[in-house]
This record gives C-alpha cells, sequence and structure tokens, in this order.
C-alpha cells in the first residue's frame, strides 16, 4: 500500500502530515511512502530527509496517481478534491462537522474520507493519535507566548534596582487540553494565573499547575459529551457572565480556549466585559474562526486595539505558528492511526471498530458519519 503525503497549500499552513522520523514503523509495516516536492518546506525538512528516511519525492501529480491514501494536515481545497479518485482514500483533519459538504462531495467522488477529528478522545488506546490534543497542546503554548509579547509589561514578579514590576495577572477560560497548556506555560513565565470553566471537574486539574479556581455564585455544570462542554442554554450564559465580567475586568491577560464541537464557540468575553479591562491589557482568543469567537470584539485572524486600548489578538491556526514541533506530534497521531487501521497491507475501516468506525467519514460512495447526514439532510428532516 503507498501513503501519499501531500504539501499543505491552506494560506498560512506550514505544517506537513508525516515527518522523516515517523517513517520508520510506517516502512517496517511494509507502507511505500511517497512524498509531494516541497511538503516539508514550510516545517523546515527538505526533501532529502524524507529520501533518506526511505520515501520517494515525487511530483504532485505522480503522488495522486500513485497513492493509494493522502495524507495530509488540512482538509483538501476544491483543486485537491478534483486530483483524488475513486477508491482512493484522504486522511487528516478534514473538520466533516464544519464542512459536511465536503464530505459529500468525496463521497459522491467515491473517496475514502478518514478525519483525525473524529478520533474518540476518551477512548485511551486512541490518546497516541488525538491529533486535536497535540495540536491543542502546541495552541496553548504559543498563545501565552503571543500575549507576552503583545503585553506592555513583565509577566513575573521582578525586583530591580529601579523599582519592583508586579506580576501579570493572567486568566485562562476553558480547561481543555490547551488551557492545561496555557496555564502551565503562564506559570512558568511567572504570571499569577486564575482559571475557569463550566465543568466543575476540571478544578483540580487547573490547581494541580498551580492556578487559581474561579468560582462564581452562578457556577453552573456544563459538562458534555466526549471530554468536552456542552453549549449553555440563553438562561444559563446570562446567569453566569455578569459574574464573570466582573472577574475579566480585573485582568491583565485573557486566553479563551473554549470550543463546541461543529458549532459557533460560545462567547465568554463579551463587549462589557473588554470596557471593564485598564488599558494595556491583552485578550488571545483561541477560538476565533469564521464562525466567531469566545471574545465578542474578535476578529479572526486579526488584531483589533479597541477604544480602551485593550489588544485583542485572533489568531485562527496557532499550530502552524510552530510548525517543526506541531508536525512532529500531528506525525506521531497520523502513524499510530494508520498501523491501527492498515491490516494485511489494505485498509480495514471495519464500522464496528471503536476506532475505525467513527473516524471513518465517507466509504464506498456513501457517508457513514450520522452526524455528518444529519447535517445534511433537509431543514425539515431536521425538525
Amino acid at each position: 500500500m503507498k501513503i501519499g503525503v501531500a504539501r499543505e497549500t491552506a494560506p498560512g499552513e506550514r505544517r506537513v502530515a508525516l515527518v522523516p522520523e515517523a517513517l520508520a514503523k510506517l516502512t517496517a509495516a511494509g507502507l511505500e511512502l511517497l512524498v509531494e516536492e516541497g511538503a516539508g518546506v514550510g516545517a523546515l525538512i527538505p526533501d532529502g530527509a524524507y529520501a533518506e528516511a526511505g520515501a520517494r519525492v515525487v511530483s504532485t501529480r505522480d503522488l495522486y496517481a500513485e497513492s493509494d491514501l493522502v495524507a495530509r494536515v488540512q482538509k483538501p481545497s476544491k483543486d485537491e478534491l478534483g486530483r483524488l479518485r475513486s477508491g482512493q482514500a484522504v486522511i487528516g483533519l478534514l473538520q466533516p462537522l464544519l464542512d459536511p459538504q465536503l464530505m459529500a462531495d468525496l463521497a459522491k467522488a467515491g473517496v475514502t474520507a478518514i478525519s483525525l477529528d473524529a478520533i474518540p478522545r476518551t477512548l485511551s488506546r486512541a490518546q497516541t493519535m488525538d491529533a486535536l490534543s497535540s495540536q491543542a497542546n502546541v495552541g496553548g503554548y504559543k498563545a501565552v507566548l503571543m500575549a507576552a509579547n503583545a503585553f506592555g509589561r513583565y509577566f513575573p514578579l521582578l525586583t530591580t534596582a529601579a523599582g519592583t514590576a508586579k506580576p501579570a495577572n493572567v486568566l485562562i477560560l476553558g480547561i481543555g487540553v490547551a488551557g492545561l497548556q496555557a496555564i502551565g506555560t503562564a506559570r512558568r513565565l511567572g504570571s499569577v494565573v486564575k482559571a475557569y470553566d463550566v465543568r466543575p471537574e476540571t478544578r483540580e486539574q487547573a490547581e494541580s499547575l498551580g492556578a487559581q479556581f474561579v468560582t462564581l455564585k452562578t457556577q453552573i455544570d456544563a459538562t458534555g459529551a466526549g471530554g468536552y462542554a456542552r453549549e449553555l442554554t440563553a438562561e444559563e450564559r446570562g446567569a453566569q457572565q455578569a459574574e464573570l465580567n466582573e472577574v475579566i475586568g480585573g485582568m491583565d491577560v485573557v486566553i479563551t480556549t473554549a470550543q463546541v464541537p461543529g458549532r459557533k464557540p460560545p462567547v465568554l468575553v463579551t463587549a462589557d466585559a473588554v470596557a471593564k479591562m485598564k488599558p494595556g491589557s491583552v485578550i488571545v482568543d483561541m477560538a476565533a474562526s469564521a464562525l466567531g469567537g469566545n471574545c465578542e470584539l474578535s476578529k479572526a485572524g486579526e488584531t483589533v486595539v479597541t477604544d480602551n486600548l485593550v489588544t485583542i489578538l485572533a489568531p485562527e491556526n496557532l499550530p502552524a505558528t510552530m510548525p517543526i514541533g506541531a508536525s512532529a506530534f500531528y506525525a506521531r497521531n497520523l502513524s499510530a492511526l494508520l498501523l491501527q487501521l492498515v491490516k494485511d497491507g489494505a485498509l480495514n475501516l471495519d464500522p464496528g471498530d471503536e476506532i475505525a468506525g467513527p473516524v471513518t467519514i465517507t466509504h464506498g460512495g456513501e457517508i457513514r458519519s450520522e452526524a455528518v447526514r444529519k447535517l445534511l439532510a433537509p431543514a425539515e428532516a431536521k425538525a
């Protein structure tokens, strides 16, 4: 079986699906690796490094013509979709719940779509394959560095002959993988860290890293399925927001990480909350995207400075800004999943398997994912 590593073409995407260090286990399993020319350039990996690791570097045309499975990070563009053929497979972070139409197009083309977004995150044996967690880890780390860079004062307590600088007060909203990494990084930089999440069980995790857990009088348990927080009702959001606004107003730095799979991110930092913050404060909205973000005033991919001089950063793809480390993590996730799915030189996509079933979005010209089918159903069928 031939695995092709495609060069990413999405704007700003510098990661690559597989790095040379990850190829040994795949070739040992009898897989042949093809790498598109320049696939690793964004992550500072030359073609020669892949050749030395046992892969064959090929042109774009040959990659799509010869590969049985095309490995990538981002979902394919329209042009790349046109290069895929019936019976071929594509694997990556395909965002099936955000782009169900692409899944329909892949099914119509007879392409098997395997998405790492759909890895069961609570399944212990799937942890080595959990690309969402590995990339969120990178993002949480980089978000703190961005905040520190934009903040006009020190993060740590600093005593000098010229005086003493107070430590920055940092609030992390959302205590998932990204939030925990943000807490740890902000603490290592010497700031005073508080953290908040609508899932009460995250308190122990935050406190274990040295953060003070923010407990609201209107605390709501919004624990959802699969390790995520569920979406709050309008009444629940209203009850917690006024109190949360006061907490946000006293912070120097706020980093937001809260997302709900396939839905618009919840607004945690309102315009009123931003208005309460001091001049020079910084917000990093990790959930910013075309669907919106955790901060009401965020603009995806842009930096906004408000009238009261609060800087709001809304990066869309933080892992891509650390392509070397992010690619290494992603490659380990991807290779672990491939070794799970490939049996006797072919893909074994048993719909009853607890890993193969969820990650296989399309196969044999059909959409396997029930969640995607529901999103594609007519509005009246959803009612």
